[in-house]
């Protein structure tokens, strides 16, 4: 009988893990302005409904979609900040370009002209990397580093394998010593401006300072991870500067032109089957979803930011990663599933003239 009971227990709590997630939209003050209804802004709630039974049959803890400028749809808690991952990386972009224009940080620069080292030492060729191999992740310097997944540490190649910039490795040892330059070469802490320069100007909602912090892991490199911990809809609102080319309002609050050098493929990514690199953005080059300009900031378990220019779309999509499946199991949503679910909104779009639509 007490056997019996706890398989009784086990299963409820397996269903209950699963499900949790998956509630109507968490409701909460928000700033955001909601479109009345699928079908006022072109979309089909039917259509919406398949992709929302797809998303309720993943690990996603959270997922928005933000349409001309307006909430689409939101579901799950979009408000309650979770582990953003390497999304972390292209807000630290969006600060490079700021600096870059004010002529604070030269992308030219190398490692040896910032005094930049680690423990064990860099050689000489590989302090000749420049921050713009940095930001491609084309540095050459495959030492170890914080916060890097197992298969980061399995591909790693061999130290003094690649000339700087000539090799894509996707590394986390070129996004963290990226920290510690912005931090030095502006004298400032890059938590603090992305809050005065992004945060406070797009009315980030959720975002504090204390959601932030840096991560040491001394027995592998001196430079810390920049960690950053944002709402769903906050991820939206970062998405929608990018969308509308780093201006909110009459602001332009990121250079346009660091928009569109930053979102476009510097480097190529081999054996990737939708994107290749940008400057800490993954760009779509291949497959349908490149024709229609997809741009995204990724993090691990299935963070992301993706943007459709030609869709005038932000999708956000979110896996709370501290969430386990019976306290053991990490949940995750792969980049295929992340995908697909973003298809299965964009085929939602009714393609009817604007007299059709204004008659709906």
């Amino acid at each position: 009988m007490i056997i019996v009971t706890f398989f009784i227990l086990l299963f409820t709590f397996i269903v209950v893990s699963l499900n949790v997630n998956h509630s109507a939209s968490h409701e909460v003050n928000t700033t955001w302005e909601w479109h009345e209804s699928p079908e006022e802004a072109g979309w089909s709630s039917e259509q919406l409904q398949v992709a929302r039974d797809y998303y309720d049959s993943l690990n996603s803890t959270a997922a928005m979609v933000i349409y001309d400028g307006k909430v689409l749809l939101s579901w799950g808690n979009v408000s309650h900040n979770t582990n953003a991952h390497s999304v972390r990386k292209s807000f630290l972009s969006s600060l490079y370009g700021i600096e870059e224009e004010q002529g604070n940080i030269n992308l030219n620069k190398t490692l040896a002209e910032l005094n930049i080292d680690d423990e064990p030492p860099l050689n000489e060729r590989e302090k000749q990397a420049t921050i713009e191999n940095l930001l491609t992740s084309q540095s050459g310097v495959f030492h170890q580093a914080g916060e890097e997944s197992w298969t980061m540490r399995r591909n790693r190649p061999t130290r003094g394998s690649h000339e700087p910039g000539t090799h894509f490795y996707y590394n986390n040892w070129d996004f963290n010593v990226l920290g510690t330059i912005y931090n030095a070469e502006t004298e400032a802490d890059l938590f603090e401006k992305f809050n005065v320069e992004i945060a406070e100007k797009i009315g980030m909602e959720d975002f504090t300072l204390y959601q932030t912090e840096y991560s040491d892991e001394l027995r592998r490199s001196i430079h810390p991870s920049y960690l950053f911990r944002v709402s769903a809809r906050d991820m939206a609102r970062f998405g929608l500067l990018f969308l509308q080319n780093g201006k909110w309002g009459n602001e332009q609050i990121i250079p346009n032109s660091w928009v569109e050098r930053s979102t476009s493929p510097q480097a190529e990514v081999p054996g990737n089957s939708v994107y290749d690199y940008g400057y800490m953005w993954w760009v779509a080059t291949k497959g349908p979803l490149s024709e229609l300009g997809l741009f995204s900031a990724i993090g691990r378990y299935g963070q992301s930011i993706d943007i459709v220019p030609e869709k005038d779309i932000v999708f956000v999509h979110r896996v709370d990663s501290n969430r386990r499946t019976l306290g053991l199991f990490q949940r995750s949503v792969n980049q295929n599933q992340r995908l697909h679910l973003l298809q299965l909104i964009l085929d939602a779009k009714l393609d009817l003239p604007e007299a059709e639509l204004n008659s709906l």
